[in-house]
């Protein structure tokens, strides 16, 4: 069973993802849903926001990464 911390992370991070993915809608050009419902977005557009976040979260793992390798 998680802790109160891991749960408290695990907000935050869906919170961080949620603000990730209309960031990413806008910068797209995609309207994202005022009502927070993505169901009536398309399919290709869910995915292009989805395949951005992937590469954006990628290349801060890779950042963080090197980051550490530099320090050592």
């Amino acid at each position: 069973m998680a802790n109160n911390n891991n749960r408290l992370l695990l907000q935050q991070a869906t919170r961080a993802l949620q603000d990730m993915k209309y960031e990413v809608a806008t910068e797209l050009g995609i309207t994202p849903p005022s009502d927070g419902y993505w169901g009536f977005v398309s399919s290709f557009e869910n995915g292009s926001i989805g395949g951005s976040i992937t590469r954006k979260l990628v290349a801060f793992a890779q950042e963080h990464l090197a980051e550490q390798s530099s320090q050592s």
